[in-house]
Formats: C-alpha cells, sequence, structure tokens
C-alpha cells in the first residue's frame, strides 16, 4: 500500500500488517502521521499528546 505524507508529499510505502490508528513516521521529513483509512490508504498528522496534570 502507498499513501502520500499530508506534511511534505512523499510517498509512504505502508506494510501489509498496518492498522487504521496506527501511528508511522514519515523517512521524509520526521512527521508523525496517523494512519486514518486503508482503503485507500489516507495519512494525517498525528495528534499532538497533551499533558494530563490530573484535571
Amino acid at each position: 500500500m502507498r499513501a502520500e505524507c499530508p506534511e511534505c508529499a512523499a510517498e509512504i510505502i505502508l506494510p501489509a500488517n498496518t492498522l487504521e490508528s496506527e501511528i508511522i513516521a514519515c523517512p521524509d521529513c520526521g512527521a508523525e502521521l496517523e494512519v486514518v483509512s486503508l482503503n485507500p490508504p489516507t495519512l494525517a498528522l498525528a495528534p499532538e499528546v497533551e499533558e494530563d496534570w490530573g484535571e
């Protein structure tokens, strides 16, 4: 499967065992990407992890 990085437009080859919601890194720009769909393969920037601070 092939998908495009939404940050730098690089083509990324996804392994056959890739799952939806999986986080991968773009080999070109290093952006953390979330697999949002497998059919068609679609990537989006992964959400930033925020501090909980016990709230």
